[in-house]
């Protein structure tokens, strides 16, 4: 008996009890340029919780097609965000990442917070692998993806499986797999939307914006759209608003299907003919800001508003590393660590 204790002393098998927090989130390109993105692309839109066209047609469409027109097109775009820190949405997220920890040290956890990108890097795999060499047996996943939705968070979800599953010894794991109508959460959206209030006065017509899905994906059984619509629900009844003072729209739609609507883009350029000529515009599903707020709402969508004879748009940014988005984040995994 001892000579098997000792070579279980010798292996490290016995409970180790590290515990980790794993933040995740969408990725973004190395770099913006060309062949980074085309990397990046290559990775995002072959994974078929993306893309939901059979496999071999979508294929061929994407190495036919798009990674030979869209990366020069979307590094040209991302080149307009991109800062002396890098990715807005690295820098931001390595910001949560190192606030977050400090927050729960503060509060008295001994736990590590770590960070990973679905998509690029850090990638989950090397992530988790980094994890369980620093001897972790006890990992909490937070997606920050406040709505449920397959192709984020359940996509998520699969990558963290799909390294797990390779590995003989499986952590005990807590996936946080939405926080759309989180107290914690509702309570910062609504006070950053007030404090934007305050500075610049009450808009005419407060745009709540989601990152776009295709529709069939609801009548398969996403709950997105329903998730997104409780977030919009509480926020505004906090607020206080009437139903004539804000809209929920949907961003950043791809290819020809129909996607949940209405869509951002068309709702902004049609609020000028309606006598609507000030707005704040907010984007919920983002914990973070990057290339589809930066870019596409501040940008493009402004540039629509302002064409259609709009005369005040504003962007209210996202969370990002405010102290009562760490606060949330603190609450959400500390029942867990």
């Amino acid at each position: 008996m001892a000579k098997f204790l000792g070579l279980s002393q010798t292996l490290g098998h016995s409970k180790r009890g590290k515990v980790a927090v794993l933040l995740l989130n969408l990725g973004t390109p190395d770099a913006p340029t060309p062949a980074a993105v085309r990397r990046y692309l290559a990775e995002f839109l072959a994974d078929p919780r993306v893309v939901e066209i059979p496999r071999l047609l979508w294929m061929l469409i994407l190495h036919g097609i798009i990674l030979r027109v869209r990366p020069a097109k979307s590094a040209a775009l991302y080149q307009k965000v991109w800062t002396e820190a890098g990715s807005p949405l690295m820098d931001i997220s390595l910001k949560q990442k190192q606030k977050l920890q400090q927050k729960l040290i503060e509060d008295g956890h001994d736990v590590s917070v770590h960070l990973a990108m679905r998509y690029g890097n850090p990638s989950v795999a090397s992530t988790l692998q980094q994890l369980h060499q620093q001897g972790v047996d006890n990992i909490v996943v937070l997606p920050l993806y406040p709505q449920y939705a397959a192709p984020t968070t359940g996509s998520a979800f699969d990558a963290i499986a799909r390294e797990l599953s390779q590995w003989r010894y499986i952590p005990s794991l807590h996936f946080i797999n939405t926080y759309h109508d989180n107290p914690d959460f509702i309570a910062a959206l609504t006070a950053s939307i007030e404090a934007d209030f305050r500075s610049h006065g009450k808009p005419q017509k407060l745009v709540l914006s989601y990152h776009g899905m295709p529709e069939r994906n609801l009548h398969l059984g996403d709950p997105y759209y329903c998730f997104c619509s409780k977030t919009t629900r509480l926020v505004t009844e906090r607020l206080g608003l009437a139903p004539d003072e804000f809209v929920m729209t949907f961003q950043s739609r791809f290819g020809k299907a129909k996607w949940l609507q209405p869509y951002t883009d068309v709702t902004i350029s049609a609020l000028p003919a309606q006598g609507v000529r000030d707005v704040a515009i907010i984007c919920p599903a983002f914990s973070a800001d990057c290339l589809e707020t930066l870019e596409e709402i501040v940008g493009e969508n402004g540039h629509l508003f302002a064409q259609a004879g709009g005369e005040k748009f504003r962007y209210i940014a996202a969370l990002n590393d405010d102290n009562a988005h760490i606060v949330m984040m603190a609450n959400l995994v500390k029942p867990y660590i």
